[in-house]
């Protein structure tokens, strides 16, 4: 675990001393499967960082209607926006696997950004690659179709999640069918019939949960 700790963005720039002072301020929590760290709407005084498990970031619509924005693993920190711009959550936190997080809280935290500048850039930087995701998940949604999507998905998913074998990546998403539809921003049916049409092809097994990817090449081709 700890190096997941010194290869996340918040301990990266940091020499060995102040990383453990850094530790030593965090506060460790168990999460169970289904728990929520925080909510849509919610005043924001706190950021998180994952050191085993998995975290999705969700939004709700005024119809009820859930979108998922992104699946976290070990090392990925959130709720860093309430660092730079104190107000409202604009997601919810759910446990996606039983979880252990880190929490700093921002006054835990200022005398780091102040004193440590290079905290802040780092900071800045991952919250910068978010932006990127998000601006990326944008353009995919106007100009590529739901497959293409779910490709993209599956591929992002196996750079973060998979596990290479012998007989290819291994990738255990923790997401039901709905979850990954929500995530790709269509419907299930539609998120399905796509992943029927990989497997048929022979580019993808599918499991509970998991889903092997066999042909990452042609895969990938259809992701782009």
């Amino acid at each position: 675990m700890d190096d997941v700790l010194m290869q996340s963005p918040l301990f990266s720039a940091l020499d060995a001393e102040a990383a453990a002072a850094l530790r030593a301020s965090l506060t460790e929590s168990l999460v169970a499967k289904g728990d929520t760290l925080f909510r849509e709407g919610e005043p924001g005084d706190k950021m998180f960082m994952i050191l085993d498990g998995k975290v999705k970031l969700g939004q709700s619509s005024a119809d009820g209607r859930e979108s998922l924005l992104a699946v976290m693993g070990p090392g990925e920190i959130f709720g860093e926006l309430s660092l730079f711009d104190p107000g409202l959550r604009t997601s919810t936190a759910t446990a996606l696997t039983d979880a252990v997080v880190l929490g700093l809280s921002n006054e835990q935290l200022r005398p780091w950004l102040a004193g440590r500048p290079e905290v802040a850039a780092a900071l800045l930087q991952a919250l910068a690659r978010r932006l990127r995701r998000t601006n990326e998940a944008m353009a995919d949604l106007v100009f590529s179709d739901v497959p293409g999507r779910v490709a993209k998905a599956l591929m992002d998913l196996g750079e973060k999640f998979g596990q290479v074998t012998g007989e290819g990546l291994i990738v255990t998403h923790d997401m039901t069918q709905e979850e990954l539809a929500q995530l790709v921003g269509a419907s299930r049916e539609t998120v399905n019939k796509a992943l029927a049409d990989f497997a048929q092809r022979g580019w993808i097994r599918l499991e509970s949960r998991q889903v092997t990817i066999l042909d990452v090449e042609r895969l990938g081709r259809r992701a782009r």
